[in-house]
């Protein structure tokens, strides 16, 4: 049996992967722009350059500190689930961190304009005989051949190919599969063949790499000479030659950084006044190359404000985890369990670029006035919800709960919560069985 070499896959990945192949008939799938679904990976090109592959490195490190959670909405306010999926998500496989599963993930997003994760199960059977799906791994693959088959009844399927010719075939809705840029072709990000269109970029980075050329070679010409000298008298080129190797040979020999000429010779150095291209081409070139990316020199340099690198998240770092949170919600969720609030969320603890305390005046603000719930609190920092504070809303009377907030102005009794305003029994997935 051949492992998957590519896409950091193992033997747990491949025997689930055997297990599900079955014999359904295929065909390629019918796109309506004429092409036929099948897809191979694209070169790397654009990420010879610096520039390029330092502004998704700034990218891909933020999107590293994201923490996922499996949550469950209940109306407005919302809650943290332990369970398997939360388990997995903190551990993704037996291989990789949860930072690096988040960093292969989104190299590969930008790399390929497409990113393949598979999520694998194990089938466990209730006590009440009802079959369940077990979330036990996640693996991102890096295909070198993607194909979208279809079915007689119209069922998508995903065919992998890699590079050590092993291929299998998925349903379409058990692959998390995120796009970048995804608007010309039905199923793939990039072009219209699904490939990253670098056209435009690519010139930039010629003309980049062509200033860079002219620069090298304008300064091993300056150093090429660095000194003429200079005899006062008549000589033949022999005779030259001559007293340019002797004069060669004395500063070889020379230690103590002195040198004596007698009167007949002259040293004349050369002053070198370097100036190739100006620093604001320079930085123009490198600014048109860092937009593709929503990256700022400012960001690159790590000496960012507020205001830089709340913009830098709102253009380059938000579109990413809100298409995570919804990629990773589509496939380990059943229609079912989404409709009862079910979500991954990815969680930007330590991107949130507000300071400390404006968030804490924002949330005294509202908290003060009962308008957050206190899981929300928890949200604004970055922290997950929890539980215990499912439904818990609170506002400035000494902190008391806010629907007896009236009665303990007027010193009423407080009247017991209502029934419907308690979160009813299920599973971990919010599905109670009847």
């Amino acid at each position: 049996m051949k492992r998957l070499n590519e896409g950091g896959g193992n033997m747990g990945l491949l025997n689930w992967l055997n297990g599900k192949k079955n014999k359904v008939n295929y065909k390629y799938a019918d796109m309506l722009n004429g092409y036929t679904p099948i897809f191979s990976q694209f070169g790397n090109d654009v990420y010879a350059s610096d520039v390029v592959e330092q502004a998704i490195s700034c990218i891909v490190t933020e999107l590293q500190k994201l923490n996922p959670c499996h949550i469950r909405r209940n109306g407005r306010d919302s809650t943290s689930v332990d369970g398997d999926k939360q388990k997995v998500l903190k551990n993704p496989n037996e291989f990789m961190t949860l930072s690096e599963f988040l960093g292969k993930v989104c190299y590969q997003l930008y790399s390929n304009y497409n990113s393949f994760i598979i999520p694998t199960w194990n089938i466990i059977k209730g006590i009440d005989g009802i079959e369940k799906r077990q979330l036990t791994g996640l693996f991102p693959i890096q295909p070198s051949q993607v194909d979208f088959l279809q079915t007689k009844d119209d069922r998508i399927a995903v065919r992998f190919k890699f590079a050590n010719n092993y291929e299998t075939t998925i349903w379409l809705s058990d692959v998390i599969h995120l796009k970048l840029k995804y608007h010309r072709n039905e199923f793939m990000g990039g072009d219209e063949l699904g490939q990253p269109n670098n056209k435009a970029l690519l010139k930039t980075l010629q003309l980049n790499s062509t200033l860079l050329e002219g620069v090298s070679s304008a300064i091993k010409a300056s150093y090429a000479v660095n000194a003429a000298i200079k005899y006062n008298t008549m000589l033949d080129d022999g005779t030259i030659e001559e007293n340019i190797e002797e004069f060669s040979k004395r500063l070889q020999k020379n230690e103590s950084g002195l040198l004596g000429l007698d009167l007949k010779g002259e040293f004349i150095p050369i002053k070198r006044d370097l100036k190739v291209v100006d620093e604001a081409t320079l930085k123009f070139i490198d600014s048109k190359i860092l937009r593709n990316y929503g990256v700022s020199v400012a960001i690159l340099n790590g000496d960012y404000t507020k205001q830089q690198y709340e913009a830098f998240y709102q253009k380059a770092l938000e579109p990413i985890i809100i298409a995570l949170s919804q990629a990773f919600t589509k496939a380990l969720f059943t229609d079912k369990e989404r409709a009862h609030g079910n979500e991954i969320v990815f969680y930007a603890r330590e991107l949130i670029f507000m300071t400390v305390q404006e968030k804490l005046e924002m949330v005294r603000l509202l908290g003060d006035a009962g308008d957050l719930y206190e899981n929300e609190k928890r949200v604004t920092f970055g922290f997950p919800p929890l539980p215990e504070l499912e439904n818990v809303r609170l506002q400035s009377l000494n902190y008391v709960d806010v629907s007896i907030a009236k009665n303990y102005q007027s010193n009423g009794k407080a009247s017991e919560p209502k029934e419907n305003d308690m979160q009813k029994g299920g599973d971990e997935d919010g599905i109670q069985e009847t």
